[in-house]
C-alpha cells in the first residue's frame, strides 16, 4: 500500500513545501507538453525524483497496479475498431502519450508520499493556504492518507472472511455485493469512531502542528520547481 517511509534519502530531509511545488510544477508542465520530445523531458524528471526518494521503480508500479492496467488499455481500446484495418494504430497514439502523462504524474506523487511524513503534508498545506479553508484541507488530506490504507485493509478482512465461509462459489455478483457491503458497514463504523475520538480531543482549528524549515537542499529542488512552471509559458 502507498504509504509514508521513513528513510534518510535526500526528498526525506526536504521541505514538504519544496515538494508540493514540485508535483504541482510537474502536472502543470505535463498539461502543456504533450509531444513524445516534452514526455522525455519529465520522464528524466520523474526518474530523478524516484532516485532522490530511493523508491525502486517496480515498487512504485506495484503500488499503482490498480490504475495501471486501466493505462494500458486505454490506448489498446481506442486502437480497436468494428471494421477493417479492426487496428488503426494512429488513433492509439494520442491515449498512449496521455496514459504516458498520467503515470509520470503517478510515479512523482509516490515518491512524495513515500518520503513525506502525514503531519508534515498537513502543516505544509495549512501554511500554502491560510485561515480556516487550509485547516479543513489539511484535516481532509490527513485523513486520506490515514484511512485509506485501513479501509484497504478491511476490505482484505471481508474477503478472506467470505473465503472462509466458502464464498467463493457464490455468483460473482453475490461475491461483489456482500464484499461491498461489508466494506461500507466497516467504513461508517470508522467515520463514526473518528467523530467521537476528535469530539472527545476537543478537535480544534488551530492544532500543534511540526515546525518546517527550508534548508539548502530545498534551493535546487525549488529552482527546478520554478523551472516546471516556467516551462508551461514558454
Amino acid at each position: 500500500m502507498l504509504t509514508y517511509e521513513p528513510g534518510d534519502s535526500l526528498a526525506h530531509h526536504l521541505d514538504p513545501r519544496t515538494k508540493l511545488a514540485v508535483q504541482i510544477g510537474f502536472a502543470a508542465a505535463g498539461l502543456a507538453h504533450t509531444s513524445p520530445a516534452g514526455l522525455t523531458v519529465l520522464g528524466v524528471v520523474a526518474a530523478l525524483s524516484l532516485r532522490v526518494s530511493e523508491t525502486p521503480l517496480v515498487s512504485s508500479l506495484y503500488s499503482l497496479r490498480f490504475a495501471v492496467p486501466f493505462l494500458v488499455l486505454a490506448p489498446i481500446v481506442e486502437a480497436v475498431t468494428l471494421g477493417p484495418p479492426w487496428f488503426d494504430s494512429a488513433a492509439a497514439v494520442g491515449p498512449a502519450l496521455a496514459s504516458i502523462r498520467i503515470l509520470l504524474v503517478f510515479l512523482v506523487a509516490v515518491a512524495y508520499v513515500r518520503t513525506t511524513p502525514v503531519r508534515d503534508s498537513r502543516a505544509a498545506i495549512q501554511r500554502l493556504v491560510p485561515g480556516r479553508v487550509g485547516v479543513a484541507l489539511g484535516m481532509g488530506v490527513a485523513l486520506v492518507f490515514r484511512f485509506l490504507p485501513l479501509l484497504r485493509r478491511d476490505l482484505l478482512r471481508v474477503r478472506e472472511a467470505q473465503a472462509a465461509r466458502l464464498g467463493t462459489e457464490r455468483r460473482l455478483d453475490e461475491r461483489l455485493s456482500l464484499v461491498a457491503a461489508g466494506g461500507l458497514r466497516r467504513a461508517f463504523a470508522r467515520a463514526d469512531s473518528l467523530a467521537l475520538a476528535l469530539r472527545a480531543r476537543c478537535f480544534a482549528w488551530n492544532p500543534t502542528l511540526p515546525e518546517l524549515r527550508f534548508s539548502r537542499s530545498d534551493v535546487p529542488v525549488l529552482a527546478l520547481a520554478v523551472g516546471l512552471f516556467a516551462s508551461v509559458f514558454v
